[in-house]
């Protein structure tokens, strides 16, 4: 602290100034106070102020004014400055100063922190994008040549280790996917896009999803009829419910699986119902932790990873929804998931590309065009669909594919890789074949990203998505659905 005439010449400073500064007492006053304090310009030039003699200077008036420093050894440091006048006739000044090179020291280091955070995870999201295709793809042709190989065995012990061949492949691909979605939203790579959709088309397609599952246990799965519609992201609302279904079908052994809603004023309450084993009320904390299963001791054989709830929570706080459970052993749990409502409107159009989707009788032979950058995923899909007794043309590009469709043979049906090789994207040769075909090519896309797919092309009747890795039988089950429709 400094008392400063009107002129800045110091009249007293007290001992931390003489501390601070590393003059002597009698050294400092009667100097003026540009001798110590500089002004630091636009552009980092320094305005000596002892050039300005005969007044403060106004640029000094207020409160918490950045300056240099500059001690007696001619070191400089960065100082914050408050001046204010005491009142007097004389005109002099209270001058306040504080050392800031230690905030200034953690204010380098927060904004050096920040920047190799995001340097992490951009590294992380290109790790995570090369990861999402190159680590599906030896899955992928595993299934495709786990299908190819049930088509041309005979025999039960071929049958049986084609099976545990296709369970092994099955394990292998969930826990890759659920690893890849927790790392997905650690990252923060999933970005929610909020939009008004039907909760009836959602119960629609789990239905669909689920109901074969549900009846190899013996269970019903059963989906009440739901009129409301809700505001969020509804791909990542129907990955949460997918996983609760799931959940809940694995830990039912006898009974049903319900899915409802219920509207309360300006939220629509979707729950996951099962008369199932129920959860301990000492273990529901646990049940959205990675790996925890309830019953289920470490490192003992187990059905799944315990990643799904854990997934879910990470879901549910990125969509800013609630998620409530209520469980009784032996009673069976109940999760419930609150949602904004949305625009009704949007429930008939979400209804409507529903039943637009609806599959229709087989038609024979057609004849598809394969494209496909990594040649042992298109070697295996083209001997699949080779022993289903479609015409397959495969190439590996856009431009190969625009070549096959110059020669005027005709295609039926497109099926391409999302993520194809020199950037191009499985949606350019989409619409480029079907600028050349008619815009009612029928096309499947393959991609490990499906969220990015679905968005560049959205409600397109004539279009189907599906996720590596994807099953033989449920390829095969896609193009019979769309060739039908």
């Amino acid at each position: 602290m400094m008392l400063v005439d009107e002129f800045g010449v110091i009249r007293f400073a007290n001992r931390q100034v003489i501390a601070l500064f590393g003059y002597s007492p009698e050294r400092v006053i009667g100097k003026s106070m540009g001798q110590l304090v500089l002004q630091c310009c636009p552009g980092g030039h320094i305005a000596h102020t002892e050039e300005r003699p005969g007044e403060l200077g106004v640029w000094l008036i207020g409160a918490e004014v950045n300056l240099i420093g500059r001690r007696e050894d001619r070191t400089e440091f960065p100082v914050e400055m408050s001046v204010s006048p005491i009142g007097d006739a004389d005109g002099s000044h209270v001058a306040v100063i504080r050392d800031v090179t230690e905030r200034q020291r953690m204010e380098i280091a927060i904004v050096a922190a920040r920047e190799d955070a995001d340097r992490a995870n951009l590294g992380k999201s290109r790790f995570l994008a090369t990861a999402s295709h190159d680590l599906r793809q030896p899955v992928q042709t595993l299934a495709l040549l786990n299908g190819i190989l049930r088509r041309t065995l005979a025999g039960p012990d071929a049958t049986d280790a084609l099976n545990q061949q296709e369970q092994a492949i099955g394990t292998m691909s969930r826990l890759l996917n659920a690893l890849l979605d927790i790392s997905k939203l650690e990252s923060g790579v999933i970005k929610p896009e909020q939009a008004d959709f039907a909760v009836a088309a959602v119960f629609n397609e789990l239905h669909r999803e689920f109901a074969s599952l549900a009846q190899s246990k013996g269970l019903a799965l059963q989906a009440e009829e739901c009129v409301d519609c809700v505001h969020s992201d509804p791909s990542l609302v129907g990955q949460i419910l997918r996983n609760l279904v799931a959940n809940a079908i694995k830990y039912t052994r006898q009974g049903c699986v319900r899915l409802r809603c219920l509207r309360e004023q300006a939220l629509v309450r979707i729950e996951v119902l099962d008369t199932g084993v129920g959860i301990p009320a000492d273990q529901l904390r646990y049940i959205f932790d990675e790996f925890y299963q309830v019953g289920v001791e470490t490192n003992t054989a187990r059905d799944g990873f315990g990643l799904g709830l854990s997934i879910v929570q990470r879901l549910v706080k990125l969509l800013d929804l609630r998620l409530n459970v209520r469980s009784e052993v032996g009673k069976g749990s109940a999760f419930c998931l609150e949602l904004p409502s949305g625009v009704p409107q949007a429930a008939s159009l979400c209804i409507d590309a529903q039943r637009a989707a609806a599959p229709g009788p087989r038609i024979d032979r057609p004849r598809v065009l394969l494209v496909e950058d990594d040649a042992a995923v298109r070697q295996a899909t083209r001997m699949l669909l080779n022993v289903e007794g479609y015409r397959v043309s495969a190439v590996s590009s856009l431009e190969e594919a625009l070549q096959d469709a110059r020669q005027g043979v005709g295609v039926d049906l497109l099926v391409t890789d999302y993520h194809l090789g020199e950037g191009e994207k499985g949606t350019q040769v989409v619409a480029a074949l079907r600028e050349r075909l008619g815009a009612s090519l029928k096309a499947v896309l393959i991609t490990a990203d499906t969220s990015s797919a679905i968005k560049e092309l959205p409600r397109d009747p004539h279009l189907r998505v599906t996720s590596k890795p994807v099953k033989a039988e449920e390829l095969l089950a896609l193009l019979r659905e769309l060739l039908a429709a």
